[in-house]
């Protein structure tokens, strides 16, 4: 329901109201910062609209009427209510300046998380962050319930109906442990081997598990999903592979399983965290694809091995920052997002991918388009180059 025609503006009842309590239309001009013709024009103006004669002018003054005495009254609420309502919306504003909610996948949590927050600190260190652990499935669905302002994710894709940018690349990498076959191969492992050989990955959802599977789907040509773990599969402690061998040449050897159907190798184990899979591996006869960087501590005492690759960077993939489209970061939200940014330059991170110029093209660099899964858009030369939409992002 509208308001009823003929409702007065607050402002012009403020100014009535400062008569009423100054007891002169000058004075009640100079505290609203205008002239008192100016003032006198207002007022008349709201004795036509209200169709009520609401000050009796004289040469010595003005005074309020009867009826100018009653619409103060009831004007005083109404203005008492404005102010309380701008009051409220502005510590709103305030609460939100001083507080942060993050959502956050487990790898970015663990290792990239905390600098980031101490970087922020030092920049605005009145603001007070909540900080919520999952995996990139369940850091999108806080994000589009409204339980995170700003997400961190990994995955090969940017979550369906949220705005992203990627903020640095990931290197994965082959772990086993050091009695495993392959920690002593002399020549670089196929990833069409590691493709049909049973890894232990995380659990659906898993931004890690999707990454490393859209790539070993890509060598073993299925456009299939993983398939989740059943009965029929060996267990992390007694994972066997059939008698056929990969193309290593050397001692390094070993049979792998045949992919079903150009499929990769169904799981040897799903576990839902990082650590738990860095347990069975080094315990186990099953490899594990993780980040480097949740695994560093292992790789330099040699708890676990590093196998290599006969391509390396085909083991990647990106670290984003996600939000809803409708409130895209601003404030402590749009600084923690420039500073995780540049962190992920200054780490020495790979640049995201662009797609090459077309010869004879005129000069355009590239941004992600976070409406369509970081799908390159141009930027116009002079233009500063950047992961998303910027438009999208106001700093504090």
């Amino acid at each position: 329901m509208g308001l009823p025609p003929g409702t007065p503006e607050l402002k012009v009842l403020d100014l009535l109201v400062s008569v009423a309590q100054t007891g002169s239309l000058g004075r009640a001009a100079a505290r609203h910062g205008m002239s008192q013709p100016a003032a006198s024009m207002r007022i008349t103006a709201l004795e036509r609209q209200l169709r009520l004669v609401l000050l009796e002018r004289g040469p010595t003054g003005s005074r309020l009427t009867p009826a100018g005495i009653a619409v103060v009254d009831w004007a005083l609420p109404v203005l008492d209510a404005a102010r309380a309502l701008v009051s409220g919306v502005a510590a709103l504003h305030a609460d939100q300046q001083g507080r942060l909610r993050i959502a956050a996948s487990m790898t970015i949590a663990d290792h990239r998380v905390p600098g980031w927050l101490m970087a922020l600190r030092t920049r605005l260190p009145e603001v007070k962050v909540a900080l919520r652990v999952g995996n990139s499935a369940q850091v999108a669905d806080m994000v589009r319930g409204r339980e995170a302002d700003l997400g961190f994710v990994e995955g090969p894709h940017a979550p369906d109906g949220l705005h992203s940018r990627t903020i640095a690349d990931d290197e994965l990498v082959v772990v086993v442990a050091p009695g495993h076959p392959w920690a002593g191969r002399g020549q670089p492992l196929p990833l069409r081997t590691l493709a049909a050989t049973p890894l232990i990955v995380r659990e659906e959802g898993s931004g890690t598990r999707d990454a490393v599977w859209e790539i070993l789907r890509r060598s073993a040509g299925t456009a299939l999903r993983p398939p989740a773990l059943d009965g029929s599969a060996p267990s992390v402690s007694s994972v066997r592979t059939p008698p056929a061998t990969d193309s290593g040449g050397d001692a390094g050897r070993i049979p792998v399983q045949p992919a079903f159907d150009g499929e990769p190798a169904p799981p040897a184990a799903e576990l839902g965290s990082t650590t738990a899979i860095k347990s069975a591996v080094s315990t186990g006869d099953a490899p594990a694809v993780l980040s480097r960087l949740a695994v560093s501590a292992e790789l330099d005492d040699r708890r676990l091995i590093s196998v290599p690759l006969e391509d390396p960077t085909l083991l990647r993939r990106r670290f984003r920052a996600v939000w809803l489209r409708e409130t895209p970061p601003a404030g402590p939200a749009a600084t923690l997002l420039t500073l995780a940014s540049r962190s992920g330059r200054l780490a020495g991170d790979r640049p995201p991918h662009q797609n090459p110029r077309p010869a004879g093209a005129a000069s355009r660099r590239s941004v992600h388009n976070p409406g369509a899964n970081d799908a390159p858009v141009p930027v116009l030369p002079g233009q500063e180059s950047v992961d998303s939409d910027e438009a999208g992002v106001t700093t504090a």
